[in-house]
């Protein structure tokens, strides 16, 4: 008896073709799609704030910088007054500053872990999982942002303590909460494309060194705009860490009214750095 001839399998536009068994072949899940997928971004942020539990050391430690800067520094400018703070006392002006210092700090050199997890061998592993690297990028800043927001929380306690006047207004804390994070994702992308740009820890740790003391002095955290030459407040206006100060202080302190306009610039920094990151993020893998 003789075999039927085999008949050619076609495939209609408007259908997806199967494996021969019925299943179905699904097109691969278009890459914007997946973008920035909650539950990877999530998963990402988790994973990296495990070694935060694991480890508390760091936020010990990282506490004493902001303690000495209230504590020594601030409660003697108060008494100098050489300070225009607009008719606060200078501790209470300078506690937002030093909140958003503090944040930087810890977010700044993140790019050293991104480089030791490569020497580990553990980005290779990540970066073959189906979850696309912005997503890994935004995971790893926003665990920058809550440990910075911890660190941020430890700053405001020890300023109730030594008597600064700062609001307790849960909606306006929120808001607080939202731009420790968003300053802290900024600065932390920044530190991983440097990392994608340099390739070494030593380099990194030298660039993270020699770019923190400039945008600190060169914000408003310890000084307003107005007193600074005209060269420094031009530069000034391109500042993250100036714009984060100021929302900071608006809400904690209620001298400045330019919240939208700061929250769009972090927003749009943010955003900003969490594309540069992860177009770099391959040369790490090399």
């Amino acid at each position: 008896m003789s075999e039927a001839p085999a008949v050619p399998r076609t495939v209609s536009a408007d259908r997806a073709p199967t494996d021969g068994i019925g299943l179905l072949l699904r097109p691969p899940e278009p890459r914007a799609g997946r973008l920035l997928l909650p539950a990877r971004v999530g998963a990402m942020c988790a994973v990296e704030l495990q070694k935060l539990r694991h480890d508390r050391t760091e936020l010990y430690t990282r506490a004493v910088q902001p303690a000495l800067w209230l504590l020594i520094f601030g409660q003697t400018f108060t008494h100098i007054r050489a300070i225009p703070t607009g008719g606060i006392p200078y501790i209470d002006y300078l506690a937002p500053g030093i909140i958003a210092q503090s944040a930087m700090f810890i977010a700044i050199f993140y790019g050293i872990q991104i480089i030791w997890e490569r020497d580990a061998g553990i980005l290779n592993k990540l970066l073959v999982t189906p979850t696309p690297r912005p997503a890994l990028i935004t995971g790893k800043a926003f665990a920058a942002g809550v440990k910075s927001l911890v660190q941020a929380v430890v700053v405001i306690l020890i300023a109730a303590v030594l008597g600064v006047a700062l609001t307790w207004n849960p909606l306006k804390l929120l808001g607080v909460a939202v731009i420790v994070v968003l300053g802290s994702a900024f600065f932390s992308c920044l530190s991983m494309t440097i990392a994608g740009i340099v390739l070494s820890r030593d380099r990194l740790m030298g660039i993270g060194q020699a770019i923190t003391m400039p945008l600190f002095f060169g914000s408003n955290a310890l000084y307003p705009v107005s007193v600074m030459p005209g060269w420094l407040q031009a530069i000034t206006s391109f500042n993250p860490l100036g714009y984060e100060v100021d929302a900071l202080r608006g809400l904690l302190v209620g001298t400045h009214h330019h919240l939208a306009a700061d929250f769009a610039v972090l927003a749009v920094a943010a955003a900003l750095g969490i594309a540069a990151a992860s177009s770099l993020l391959g040369r790490l893998a090399r």
